[in-house]
């Protein structure tokens, strides 16, 4: 309860400018070079880049628009990026101080130095700077899991400019996460509370 109230307290007030559409992403890294089974190989990245350009251009995504993701190494930079290319303006949620998100969500990744190089150009491109959660919300809980509550602060951020503006994009495989905060925790979130999916299915890429 008292995590909801903080999360309430800081959600933005929906006014007269509310975006349009709040476009919120979740989605898999790029794999490991050394996955045991892929899920989102290196090899897969220009068609889900696609992918995610067609779904921003059937919403008609733009500066009218907000994007908000975590800004992790595959789906979400693609998503961000084509986001800008667009001209919608992004906001970036970390889940751990950038250092520690850097660390454990770009460079385990294949080709992850890449990944951070592209994450900082996009990053200088922000007009507003990566908010961080531990800042926002404060410290961790006991038992509490970064990743499961950065994806929660990032659907009650979409939620407060009304449930209607929410449009949820997801690059998923349709399984389980490698642990707590997935993709597959945002999907089952987000259909809790009514909102619609847009899945691009990593199987079909």
């Amino acid at each position: 309860m008292e995590q909801h109230s903080m999360l309430c307290a800081i959600m933005p007030t929906p006014s007269a400018a509310a975006p349009r559409q709040v476009l919120l992403f979740s989605g898999h890294l790029i794999d490991a070079p050394d996955r045991p089974l892929p899920r989102f190989p290196a090899a897969k990245e220009a068609a889900a880049a696609q992918r995610i350009a067609i779904e921003l251009e059937r919403l008609a995504a733009g500066a009218a628009d907000l994007a908000l993701t975590q800004g992790a190494a595959g789906g979400d930079l693609l998503f961000a990026e084509a986001c800008l290319a667009r001209g919608v303006p992004v906001r970036l949620l970390l889940p751990l101080p950038e250092r520690e998100f850097i660390e454990r969500s770009m460079l385990p990744c294949e080709d992850g130095q890449r990944w951070r190089a592209r994450y900082l150009a996009l990053k200088a491109q922000l007009h507003e700077a990566p908010q961080v959660a531990d800042a926002v919300l404060g410290p961790l809980r006991p038992g509490e899991d970064a990743f499961e509550r950065a994806n929660r602060w990032l659907l009650d951020t979409a939620l407060a400019f009304g449930a209607t503006r929410l449009r949820f994009i997801t690059l998923w495989d349709g399984g389980g996460g490698d642990g707590p905060g997935g993709t597959r925790h945002m999907v089952e979130a987000v259909r809790r509370a009514h909102g619609e999916v847009r899945w691009i299915d990593t199987h079909t890429l």
